[in-house]
């Protein structure tokens, strides 16, 4: 059957994705011949559909698992998505919204059966978008946060810590979001600096004429003060000490008192002090034993504890604050400054700190394990430079808050007693009650006695435990699955989530299974547009990816999204990446059809000698790209390796091995050699499979005729071995002069069909031999001839110390040959000022693999001998003008 002139994406990869499901190659159980390798994947939140993130990270993990699978290891991705307490309630709560329901309407479980339809309809969206991209995840095993193991394993975990003593329950500051109305963690607040104003209010002195003056950029917070602060040793109001001062606004009589906290340089050097809503004055409230007034509703607006602006959103107290403030004469000026204001990544919401009944974590003995096996590289960080951000969060470790005040999630297993704040902590409402029995000694209890908490726990608290839980680990510590895959890999993930989600899960897994959850964390960098802008829907930079697949077909995306994202750092998306990758698809295409269209002849012998050598050479270089390989993917240099494969075929099998063997116009090729070329190609595809699934499958498959459940995506990987370094050097020297004797071609407009004669005045020979079988063909020369004196009327070129001559049947313009040294020279120059700077540089000699550095050396060698070769042939040009 006859090859389409275009590679058709769409129909390949449909056709194919399906015959990988239907014969389960995704598919892996624990195989005691095998070595596992394993990974799972970050869930995405099960609100979120397929984003150019998702499009790096996921291509990154599935290029690392069609690796090892090929490599013959046990290779397992589990796949899976996360509840998203915050973001899916907010999305349920909308939904309702739309349909005229409000949230407080309705009881607990009704809210729970909208959240779970809506969870059914929307929940798998991102991960059928993931098997467009190629994702090879063992799908039976897909996960969910909320699943019933896994659910019971979260409860599982919390008794267990409650029953340890690393549970506990208390009012404390947190950060509030009014939006999604739950607490939030520390990392779960983005601070933004802005425009603010800085309201100086007075306060009158109790009984006397003065007053003091405070600075606030938050004057509704006012109606919350219980004290004024100064520093002890600030001899400006001394005078103050023993007094009190009256609220403005409420009129409230309050304290002067002295706390070190306060900065004498800044501001007026008095603080008001509301220790309701600052984590500071909260603090300095508890020191001198002062009264908290919380003035918010958990809404953000302003509850009958405020006194005045009640019912009012917090920024238009703020506004009617200072109004008022100006009418009663207390307001003394207003500045604008910067500040920075703290915003929740969830909803977008400002945060407000406020004085809440929270469920805490204790977490600094905890975090013990996760810190020193990181620092000591027992879990290794790609690029180490996230040690240093690891470092000071592990250092600066707080306790968790583990409640959420939402419906959606994980309800906390804690049981009140009746009319009263005791409680009991269990797996279950049965188990609630027998420990509720004994606890009181009250036989008759029964469940319906029992109120349990209403809070959940921060979402967190599922995704800690991903990597034992979706192995069942934690509720059979022992079974098949967690003894074989666990630990995990590799995690590939996102640095802004380093603390959130991997900080925690290497905590979880020294505490249950004694060991790390994953050797390596490889951390993708931030996908920004061309002017550094993050790429997200709100900005508009952001291009659909599964348009993007539908128009350059998902190799080509996968190959755009690698060609440039080293670990750690940004990748700056570029629509041409894309279209580079579907060049490359296409090539691979071309090459197909180039092959598939000769002739082949079996009693035709193949030609003298340039098809041995283009073998000989190819396989060489075949082996020395596995080698290369092997050293990326071992420092995760994914995108260095996809550059490897992308040059071993675009230049070296396309541009020059099959010049090197294609026949004659009309001519039929020899059996051995094509035979050959079909084996060279197959290697090939096996290379880039990882990368490129679909047109590898393809091409494998149109190669020759295969047998049921030969598909490549199972075949074994091509192994390394001993690489023919002298022929890649010799080749690469004839390609040299073959570039040259174009280039010449080119620049004097003589057609690539005429023969010519060349001569070589060479130092040995023997460093080009048998690779000038590859030269007379490519060069399309008729005669060859070794000299020892330079040729007449003949253009010349270097290659080392070796010079090559063209004889011209035209006048040589000396003039212009002097121009294309000068620039060529200048060239070379800055190739070599290039070459020094990096050998000057220690941490390169020192740290880069051996051949590299040695490659280094001998380009710098090089170099220099053809920059010499040059000037000489500069001065002998300008003495002839």
């Amino acid at each position: 059957m006859e090859l389409p002139k275009k590679y058709n994406p769409r129909e390949v990869e449909d056709k194919w994705y399906a015959a990988w499901l239907k014969n389960k190659y995704f598919d892996s159980k624990p195989n005691s011949e095998k070595e596992p390798y394993t990974i799972v994947i970050p869930p995405p939140n099960v609100t979120g559909v397929l984003h150019m993130g998702h499009m790096l990270n996921n291509t990154i993990q599935d290029v690392l698992i069609r690796r090892a699978r090929m490599q013959g290891y046990e290779a397992c991705w589990v796949p899976g998505t996360d509840h998203a307490s915050i973001a899916t309630e907010a999305k349920v709560v909308g939904m309702l919204k739309e349909k005229g329901i409000n949230k407080n309407d309705l009881t607990r479980d009704e809210f729970l059966k909208y959240a779970w339809e809506w969870k059914e309809k929307h929940g798998g969206i991102i991960l059928e978008q993931l098997k467009k991209l190629g994702a090879s995840c063992d799908w039976k095993r897909t996960k969910f946060t909320m699943d019933d193991d896994l659910s019971e394993s979260v409860i599982k975990v919390f008794v267990d810590f409650y029953n340890k003593g690393k549970i506990y329950r208390g009012v404390r500051m947190v950060n509030w979001d009014p939006q999604a109305q739950t607490a939030v963690s520390d990392e779960e607040v983005i601070y933004r600096e802005e425009q603010s104003k800085l309201f100086y209010v007075n306060y009158k002195i109790e009984g006397e004429d003065g007053h003091v003056t405070i600075a606030t950029t938050r004057p509704e917070t006012i109606l919350g003060d219980t004290a004024v602060c100064v520093n002890p040793h600030d001899e400006r109001f001394r005078h103050l000490k023993g007094k009190k001062v009256i609220v403005p606004l409420v009129n409230r009589v309050v304290p002067m008192i002295a706390d070190d906290y306060v900065d004498m340089e800044f501001g007026t050097g008095c603080l008001k002090i509301t220790p309701a809503h600052d984590i500071n004055d909260y603090e300095i409230g508890i020191r001198h034993n002062l009264q908290s007034i919380d003035i918010f509703n958990d809404d953000g607006t302003i509850n009958e504890r405020g006194e005045i602006f009640i019912g009012e959103d917090r920024f238009k107290a703020r506004k009617l604050a200072a109004k008022q403030l100006e009418e009663e004469g207390a307001l003394n000026k207003i500045e604008s400054y910067v500040n920075k204001v703290g915003y929740s990544e969830r909803t977008n919401a400002v945060i407000e700190p406020k004085l809440s009944m929270q469920w805490f974590l204790e977490m600094k003995e905890l975090s013990k394990p996760a810190f020193e096996n990181v620092m000591n590289d027992d879990i290794q960080l790609v690029p180490a430079k996230f040690k240093n951000t690891y470092r000071h969060w592990m250092e600066n470790v707080k306790d968790w808050c583990i409640s959420r005040q939402l419906w959606w999630g994980h309800r906390i297993p804690a049981y009140y007693l009746p009319n009263s704040n005791d409680f009991v902590v269990a797996e279950s409402a049965e188990k609630a009650l027998k420990l509720a029995k004994e606890k009181t000694g009250d036989a008759n209890l029964k469940i319906g006695d029992l109120k349990q908490d209403e809070d959940v726990l921060d979402t967190w608290c599922s995704s800690w435990l991903w990597p034992i839980s979706v192995f069942d680990g934690i509720r059979f510590p022992d079974n098949e699955d967690i003894n074989y895959y666990y630990p995990t890999n590799v995690l590939v993930t996102a640095p802004e989530i380093l603390f959130f989600w991997v900080a925690r899960m290497i905590i979880a897994g020294y505490e249950y299974r004694d060991d790390l959850p994953f050797k390596d964390v490889y951390l993708t960098g931030i996908v920004r547009d061309d002017l550094r802008r993050k790429m997200s829907k709100s900005l508009g930079n952001s291009p659909d990816p599964l348009e993007l697949i539908k128009k350059y077909g998902a190799d080509g995306v996968r190959t755009g999204m690698l060609f440039s994202s080293p670990a750690g750092n940004d990748l700056l998306f570029d629509i041409k990446l894309c279209e580079q990758g579907r060049n490359f698809a296409n090539k691979i295409w071309n090459a197909l059809r180039l092959i598939k269209g000769w002739k082949v002849a079996e009693n035709v012998a193949p030609e003298i000698g340039s098809d041995e050598v283009a073998i000989e050479w190819i396989e060489a270089r075949i082996n020395q790209a596995i080698i290369e390989l092997e050293d990326h993917f071992s420092k995760y240099r994914i995108s260095d390796a996809l550059m490897t494969i992308y040059k071993l075929i675009w230049s070296d099998f396309c541009s020059w091995y099959l010049e090197l063997v294609k026949p004659d116009f009309e001519q039929p090729i020899d059996a051995k050699t094509y035979q050959k070329t079909i084996e060279i190609f197959e290697s090939l595809m096996k290379i880039v499979h990882p990368f490129m699934p679909f047109i590898s499958e393809e091409v494998y498959h149109q190669l020759k005729e295969r047998k049921e459940g030969d598909c490549i995506m199972i075949a074994e990987y091509p192994k390394s071995r001993k690489v023919n370094d002298i022929i890649i050097g010799k080749a690469e020297k004839a390609f040299e002069v073959v570039t040259n004797v174009r280039n010449i071609r080119q620049q004097k407009g003589i057609s690539p069909k005429e023969k010519f004669h060349l001569y070589a005045k060479l130092d040995n020979v023997e460093e080009y031999y048998p690779a000038t079988k590859m030269i007379w063909k490519l060069a399309n020369i008729s005669d060859f001839d070794l000299i020892t004196e330079k040729v007449e009327n003949a253009v010349s070129f270097h290659i080392g110390s070796d010079e090559w001559f063209l004889p011209l049947n035209q006048e040589i313009d000396h003039e212009k040959e002097i121009e294309i040294i000068t620039e060529e020279s200048n060239y070379l120059k800055g190739f070599l000022k290039s070459v020094m700077k990096k050998l000057s540089n220690e941490r390169f000699v020192n740290n880069a693999p051996e051949n590299v550095v040695r490659l280094e050396k001998k380009k710098k060698e090089d170099t220099e001998k053809k920059i010499a070769a040059l000037d000489e042939k500069l001065n002998n040009l300008k003495s002839l003008i």
